[in-house]
């Protein structure tokens, strides 16, 4: 099963919302208030020419954009420009159902506003304010996970629901707490969540190069569903 990128875009922005949007021409150009590539790379939904993509460019304090299948036009245009990939990112998705576990108390649980013991296991992992901000932007359905392991806390993310599609975003395990199923904890938590709230698939981004939470995915059984990744000028 493939995923229209623009399906993916549509996901990922309501779950994981910039600060602010508008729309240049064939652009969608986002402000992500310093909440990293996600929410702050420009994307296109029609045809383009030099012009516009210059005055796209211009519109933008530091060019950046996302890929996806279907964009090989814009993808070309920018390589002529000098601009070089960075961070391609494969999306897994699986129906929720599937993902589904009953899991002992505490292993790991949902909650909003996310606890203090989350924020510190995110901001090790250099998820700081910014990234809460944008989780706090979300309209719709959210939550934060914790995960604990041998009464101790283990690993965070935080989830949301886009209709019935519900994405996985700032995942961290503590680094003293990896290979100990904690990121299992929080997959089956994060689905049994979504299956409360509606969601039918559950889904999440993580850069190709990821091999270790890769392999966590592949063995829960998601399947990769779509990929894209970011040119940036280089230098």
């Amino acid at each position: 099963m493939n995923w229209p990128g623009k399906l993916i875009a549509d996901v990922m922005e309501a779950t994981w919302p910039p600060f602010a949007t508008h729309d240049l021409g064939p652009f969608h150009l986002r402000d992500g208030a310093g909440g990293g590539k996600r929410v702050s790379a420009a994307t296109v939904h029609g045809p383009l020419s030099e012009a516009t993509l210059s005055a796209a460019e211009a519109a933008m304090a530091e060019p950046l954009f996302t890929i996806y299948d279907g964009d090989a036009a814009l993808d070309a245009a920018l390589e002529a420009r000098g601009y070089e990939v960075i961070d391609p990112v494969v999306i897994y998705a699986a129906p929720v159902a599937d993902l589904q576990k009953d899991l002992p108390p505490l292993a790991a649980f949902p909650h909003w506003p996310p606890l203090e013991t989350a924020r510190e296991i995110w901001e090790q992992g250099g998820i700081g304010p910014a990234r809460i901000r944008v989780m706090e932007r979300v309209t719709g359905a959210k939550t934060a996970i914790l995960a604990r392991h041998s009464d101790r806390p283990a690993g965070a993310c935080f989830v949301a629901l886009s209709r019935h599609h519900a994405m996985i975003h700032a995942i961290e395990v503590a680094p003293h707490m990896r290979r100990q199923g904690a990121g299992a904890s929080l997959l089956a938590a994060a689905a049994n969540w979504a299956a409360d709230a509606g969601g039918h698939s559950l889904s999440l981004a993580v850069t190709e190069q990821n091999t270790a939470a890769r392999a966590l995915y592949d063995r829960a059984g998601m399947s990769i569903v779509g990929k894209y990744h970011y040119r940036i000028r280089k230098g």
